[in-house]
């Protein structure tokens, strides 16, 4: 049920094999051993790609269901030995909305679980995954996959964060060519090349060295320094978020390490991306 939900929500049997960490055939023998027992092919497979048929569609949310009710077993199990607990780490803005309607879902889904949340500051963008200090970090790409397991949630247009009395602060839009003699705040030594690239616009730049959301805020109210932030829920005071046309979006992800077989970490997977359509 794991390989057939794999296959139907990226409708492609390499990518499914990748994300599932394993060679292709294997998985395609999975789901025509799954197609014989149910009696019924599940997928349309063609040159122009892979579809569910009417028999994959009607096992789809039901392969959900089980899956989910499997994990909440396991969970209630471990929860009785008194081993039930998840830690979720946060990049950033804890008041986005799909946070709090992912953590409304869990809650209802899995009363029986401790969750446990450490908030990290912007020099590591996994949020402790590598020093296993988190099971689960809900964070933004780009940064280093490796050994990770990243599926997207969201993706945020991005803006430059100005003082609101900047000459730029009034237009509609703006392109990066537009912000290339100002200071920029950047991240510290060590910092995730691909984290900080994205931030900078993809060049080195120069200006106060940050850690944190406030602290690149303050830059920018003290000292004039440009900063990049997702659009969407911005509201601070004396600042004012310009959308930047040529900046590639942000990309909202949850991310574990790909050799954790904890059931929790599943389950707030799927969670996660159904509270973020929403």
């Amino acid at each position: 049920m794991r390989y057939f939900l794999a296959v139907a929500e990226e409708l492609h049997f390499g990518r499914a094999a990748a994300r599932l960490h394993m060679s292709q055939p294997p998985l395609s023998r999975a789901v025509r051993r799954l197609e014989a027992e149910v009696g019924a092919a599940l997928f349309d497979r063609s040159p122009a790609g892979v579809a569910l048929t009417a028999a994959g569609a009607v096992l789809l949310p039901e392969a959900r269901a089980l899956l989910e009710q499997a994990d909440r077993v396991r969970a209630r199990v471990a929860a009785a030995a008194g081993d039930a607990g998840i830690v979720v780490g946060l990049l950033g803005d804890t008041t986005d909305p799909g946070v709090t309607r992912l953590a409304g879902d869990y809650r209802r889904g899995y009363p029986h679980v401790e969750v446990t949340v450490r908030e990290t500051d912007l020099t590591d963008p996994t949020c402790g995954l590598r020093a296993r200090l988190v099971d689960v970090a809900l964070t933004r790409a780009p940064f280093d996959e490796t050994g990770l397991v990243v599926r997207e949630l969201r993706a945020d247009p991005v803006g430059a964060v100005l003082r609101t009395d900047d000459p730029l602060a009034g237009r509609g839009a703006l392109h990066l060519a537009d912000l290339a003699d100002r200071d920029w705040f950047v991240f510290p030594e060590g910092t995730d090349p691909r984290w900080q690239s994205y931030w900078n616009g993809g060049r080195p730049r120069r200006g106060p060295v940050v850690r944190a959301v406030h602290e690149c805020q303050q830059a920018v109210l003290w000292n004039g320094t440009v900063g990049m932030a997702p659009l969407g829920h911005e509201q601070v005071a004396g600042l004012t978020f310009v959308p930047v046309v040529d900046m590639a979006p942000s990309r909202v992800v949850l991310a574990w390490n790909a050799d954790d077989a904890n059931p929790l970490v599943r389950s707030f997977a799927r969670l996660a991306a159904t509270a973020y359509r929403g």
